[in-house]
Parts: structure tokens; sequence; C-alpha cells
């Protein structure tokens, strides 16, 4: 059943073009896709005049394909959707009610159409436009038909070169006069709505924490740390003068701003003055700490600058955690902004190059966000989306959702733990039954590439390991694309956990079935555990025992009886030589251990491969690698990075529920003897908690 009344409306370019399908396999791809240039990188705006006679509540239901910006009688109200397949529409509602006048009024959408195969939206099938309904008292007032009108943008332009196609530079004309208004078109879209609307973002404005003059007039903007923001500049010259605007998450040598960034963002936008006062406002959001105006004349007065942030609704005080250790705090806090600045309308793995929700961080990103927020939804949406992928490629996307087709085997092997950590935190059984189609289906597409003894050989997608290539620890086994033939350990550890934890989710829900996993377990460790080291190697036949070999059978728990002291010590001993990506699982297979004290020297490390290296090269979010120069394109936020939340929660201050839900707490602290630590962290049912601890011992209480 459609939310809607309204008609789909669009502009006339669009109203008789078929929707292009742009789902298939990623190693099917359509060589014979093709999209109009003229179609891509459109604004427009939608708009209507109403008569408004007054009523205790109105919202406006809107979605629009691939994004809008919604305002009221000239006032900003709130933007979306965030991403959804053609199936699964989403959708926004918006609050108007003090916005309106009795009489007359005006909304207005300013609606934006991209046209690329990207990580950001499901775009480049030219489905374009809006739906909306106006909804006063619980009757629809106004819907959108053909009486609507429509304007092309043309006063904004801009090259591709944000990103993997993520973006475009944005150019803003002001001389350019706007097109006529002109009567909307009608059509038939293909969408299935969601059922419920999505959580509208938080948007606020942002003050720059320092502001300097450079020569020449320009003007120059530290906001003090990382932020995904548009900027708002109001300036007034000769019409035709431009004025540039930078944005970087560094600044270069010579003090100005990196606006070509390491992660592959040409972040230069451009404003062309016109008659009297002229206004910059940015789009689409970009990721940046430093800004600079440079006009190109210094006599061009800049009048106003303002950051317009935007996120996932994300509460500072929820969460916050202060001790004994300046390194901890400093971390913690570095690992709390990444994942604030990564939590947009869906969980991105970087708020710059990629703007795409990944499945292998949402392991780490999701856990970390529910604890920093006690919301869930955004983490239960993301688990929804790579369901919906399934009816792409029944191993899970790793990309959802989106037209960018990607498959990383190893993300998907990991749907069972998201599961699972649902299951914690909310004991809602009846998500975790409706889920494990999901699991069974994705556990039987990898099954097809049991190569006879339940070992996975040449899965045809992506075999991850680690990333960056550098931090793989010299892991004995070609990760070509396609895989090569041979079995290696990662891939298969991932696989026999998944197995057994479907099996554990069928043991919670009392669904009877045959055990796999135990015989898998025993079959695993006769190829890849050497008895005689104690530890696990790599690949079939290989002598090489790399971190992450170690590291994944020890997370799930698959390491031969009494051998669990060994293998922790080789991990120990190899010390950070992975990612922080595989970081998340070194720490946590290391406190499955109960070497907290392994858990916490990680922690506060200082070495090269640590979190304080983040902070002591001045992030104020956490960087994709440990350091800038680690990896060739590095993103300075990027939330995979943000393990150290979820750990220290629940690992070295020891919280847990005593069951699944939260209706009872459990705390045992696991700190060093001398270390305190004061925490507050809210939990999903609406309670919040106050943590006091102190080595081992450690006191709660719901506040």
């Amino acid at each position: 059943m459609t939310p809607f009344k309204g008609k789909w409306i669009c502009r006339e370019e669009f109203s008789h073009l078929p929707p292009i399908n742009v789902f298939h396999r990623e190693a099917n791809k359509d060589e014979n896709y093709s999209h109009r240039d003229d179609l891509k990188n459109l604004h427009t705006l939608f708009k209507k005049e109403f008569d408004f006679k007054g009523a205790k509540r109105v919202i406006v239901r809107l979605t629009a394909d691939d994004y809008f910006k919604l305002y009221i009688n000239g006032k900003f109200v709130g933007q979306g959707p965030t991403a959804g397949y053609p199936f699964c529409y989403y959708y926004n509602e918006f609050d108007i009610t003090s916005l309106l006048n009795i009489g007359e009024n005006e909304i207005l959408v300013h609606n934006y159409y991209q046209g690329h195969i990207n990580r950001v939206w499901c775009s480049g099938d030219y489905r374009m436009g809006m739906i909306a309904d106006v909804i006063a008292d619980g009757k629809v007032i106004l819907s959108t038909d053909e009486n609507w009108l429509y304007s092309p943008l043309k006063s904004i332009t801009g090259e591709c070169n944000i990103g993997y196609e993520t973006g475009y530079s944005e150019c803003i004309d002001s001389r350019i006069i706007p097109e006529p208004f002109t009567p909307c078109f009608t059509k038939n879209a293909d969408y299935t709505f969601a059922d419920a609307p999505s959580v509208n973002l938080q948007v606020y404005e942002k003050k720059a924490k320092e502001i300097k003059t450079l020569n020449g007039g320009g003007i120059f903007l530290d906001f003090g740390q990382e932020i995904t923001a548009t900027l708002n500049v109001t300036a007034q010259g000769k019409s035709g003068e431009k004025m540039l605007i930078h944005y970087g998450e560094e600044l270069n040598a010579d003090g100005s701003v990196r606006f070509d960034t390491r992660c592959y963002c040409h972040y230069e936008d451009t404003l062309i003055l016109g008659k009297g006062e002229s206004k910059f406002e940015g789009y689409d959001y970009k990721a940046f700490r430093y800004a600079e105006i440079l006009p190109q004349n210094p006599e061009i007065s800049i009048k106003e600058i303002t950051a317009i942030v935007r996120h996932y609704p994300f509460d500072d005080d929820a969460c916050t955690i202060k001790s004994s250790s300046k390194v901890l705090d400093a971390v913690f806090n570095i690992c709390k902004n990444g994942v604030k600045f990564g939590s947009q309308d869906i969980f991105v793995d970087c708020p710059s190059r990629e703007k795409g929700q990944y499945a292998g961080d949402l392991t780490v990103t999701g856990a970390s966000h529910i604890y920093l927020t006690g919301d869930i939804r955004l983490f239960e949406k993301a688990i929804i989306n790579q369901a919906q992928s399934q009816t792409i490629s029944e191993g899970i996307l790793a990309v959802t959702p989106g037209s960018y087709m990607q498959e990383i085997a190893d993300y998907s092997l990991q749907f069972p733990i998201l599961l699972l950590r649902h299951y914690m935190h909310t004991g809602d059984k009846d998500f975790l039954r409706a889920m494990l189609p999901v699991c069974d289906k994705m556990l039987a597409h990898f099954k097809q590439f049991d190569r006879g003894d339940g070992m996975l050989e040449l899965v045809d997608t992506w075999n991850l390991v680690d990333w960056p290539q550098n931090l793989r620890d010299n892991y004995d086994f070609p990760l070509t694309t396609p895989i090569g033939k041979g079995i290696h350990n990662v891939m298969n550890a991932f696989y026999v956990g998944a197995v057994a934890q479907v099996e554990q989710i069928k043991d919670i829900l009392g669904i009877p079935y045959e055990n796999q996993s135990t015989q898998l377990k025993q079959t695993f460790n006769s190829i890849f555990f050497n008895a005689e080291k104690g530890k696990y190697v790599d690949s079939e036949g290989s002598n090489h025992s790399s971190l992450h070999a170690n590291v994944i059978p020890l997370y799930y728990g698959l390491e031969p009886e009494g051998t669990t002291d060994s293998v922790a010590d080789f991990i120990i001993e190899k010390g950070v030589v992975c990612g922080v990506y595989m970081s998340y699982f070194l720490l946590k297979s290391l406190a499955k251990a109960k070497r907290y004290d392994a858990v916490w020297n990680i922690l506060v490390s200082e070495s090269e491969n640590s979190w304080y290296n983040m902070v002591r090269e001045g992030g104020t979010t956490c960087f994709e690698a440990w350091g800038v120069d680690q990896k060739f394109n590095t993103s300075l936020c990027h939330p995979w990075a943000s393990a150290p939340v979820s750990v220290v929660i629940e690992d070295l201050l020891g919280l847990s529920p005593m069951a699944c839900g939260w209706e009872d707490i459990a705390l045992n602290p696991h700190l060093p003897e001398n270390v305190e630590v004061d925490a507050t962290v809210p939990l999903v049912n609406g309670k919040k908690i106050k943590i006091t601890a102190k080595g081992t011992k450690g006191e709660l209480d719901i506040i």
C-alpha cells in the first residue's frame, strides 16, 4: 500500500524515459549500459502555492530521486531521502505547522539527480523526480500532480571530480536568470515505498573556530575539527567576477587548504557574482576541517560564511568516557567523532570518497554507533539493506543500497555477526527469525564453492582479508581478482564462523538443524592449525603464520581445545601488523581469550600503528589507516577504525546484558589496576547508565 496520494512528478526530459536496470552481479557487467550525459548533475526546483486555513498539526510526506531539500515559505525544513532500492524506497516526514501562514503559502523542493553509477544512491537509472503529500490533522490537503510547477536550475554546473564519481564540484553562476516555472510532468513510477518514514537528519549551523583574513581579501576558516557540511557564502562585487571556495581535511606546507585531498576529492567550488549580493549555497556535503574563500578581486566583499553541518541525530553528551589515561580519552573521542560524522542517511565508509554503506565497515561502525547513541534504528535499517541486496546477489552485496555493484566475500559472511548484535541489544526474536532465511540463502551461495571437504575454494568475489594490502602481514596466498586455486585461512575461518553463528541463531529460535559447524571446525583445524607450533598458517601447505590467520579463528572460537593461550600468545607477539579494519577482530579475539592487558596496551599504544598516532598526526576523527601515509588515498574520517568504542565498553568496562535486551545489566571491569574510568552509556531500551570503574571493580547506576 502506497503512503502517498500524490503522483510522481518530473521534468519533461524524464517523463517518457523507461528506467534502466542497473542491478547485476559484479562479474556480470552490462556492457551495453549507457546514460545520456546531458541528463547528469541536474538541479531542479519544484513548487506549489497553496491556501491554508489552519490545523493543529501539518506534516509533509516527501521523497525524491536522487535527493531533495525542502523549503516552506522560503525557510529550510529538511532533506532526504536515505538511499534505497526502488523496491523499498524511503521517504521522510516533516512537521511544518509553525512555518505556515493562514492564507497563501509556498512549498518548494530543490531536487537533485546525479545520474552516476556509484555507492551513494541508486542513480544512473533515469528515475528522477519527486512525490509529496501535505497532511493537516490526518487529512491530505495537497498532493503532487500536473498542477505543480518546475524550473531547471541551469545556474549550477560542475565537474564530476569528487571521489569515485561520488560527486560534482559546484559552480553557481549568479548572472544566470532562473528558468520560468512550467507545469510538471507525471509518470507511473515503479517504486515500492518503505513501510514507515526514515529518521530525519540533524542539520544545523556551525561557525568557524578560527577565521583569518588572507592577502588579496580572502578568508581562511578552521572549524576546529573535521565536519560533514556545506558552506553558505554571501558576497558582493562586480558582475562576472569569481570567488573560489576550497575545502580540505589538511593544510599544505604554506598554510593553504589542501583541496585536492588524499582521498581523491577535488574540493573546489566557484561562485560567479551577479548584480548586488550573490549567494553560494552548497548542495552536496563534503568532509572537511578547513576552508578558504578566495575572491578574484580583493574588492569583492565577503559578507557572511556559515557551515551547515549534517549527520544522523547524535547527542554528544549521550555517551562519554573520562579516564585517568589521556591517551585513552583522546583515542575514544576521535573514534566517537568519526562515527558521528560517518553516520549520515546511511553508515558511510567515509563521508568523502565513497559515501557508501559497506557491509564489513558496518560490523565495526554499527557496534560503535549503538553505544554512542542508544539508537539502533540506523543499524537495523543497514541490516535490512543487506538482506534486500539478495534480490541481486544471493551472496549479499558489499555496498547496500546503491547502484554500484560490488561483492566482498569476507563482508557477506559477517552478516550473522550483525544479527546476533541486534538480538543482544533488543532481544527481538521476530527480527532474528525474519532474517534467518537471508543467512541460509547466503550460506547456500557460498557452499557452491565447497571443494568437497567443506572448505571453500575459488570463491567468485573479492577475498579481502584486510586493507590496504601493505597491512596484510605478508599473508601467504595470492589475493587476485578473480581468486586462484587453493584454499586460504581467513576466507574459510569467516565461513566456518558464519555457519556456527547461524546454528547459534537457530538454537535461540528453537529451530532444529543438522549440525555442520563441528565437522567444519575439525576440517579447518586439520588443514590450517600447526599443532607443533600452536598457531595457524595462512593457506594449505604454507609455513607462514600471519596475524590475520590467527585472529579470525580465535574471534570465532575455532581453535582446538587447550590451544587458546598459544594462539593468543602468538597474536600478542605479532603486535598490530594489520589495518584498522582487522583491529576490531584483533581486539575482540584477545578479549575473548581474556588477554585484557594486551587489549589495553594496544588501545593506549603510541606506536606508529596506533590510534594515538592519528591524534599525533592531527586527526580529530579516526583515519582509514594508522597514519596519513600508510595508504595511497587515505580518508581522514573513516569510522571503520572505531573499534575502541565498543571494545572499551564491552570488554574493558565489561558492560553486558544479563539477558538480551538490557533489562538486567552486568558490569565486570577488566582495567589495569590503577586505571580509573567514568562513563555514561545510553542503551537501546531508553535507559542511560553511569559507570565508575577502577581496575577490576566497578559500580553502575541508572540515570
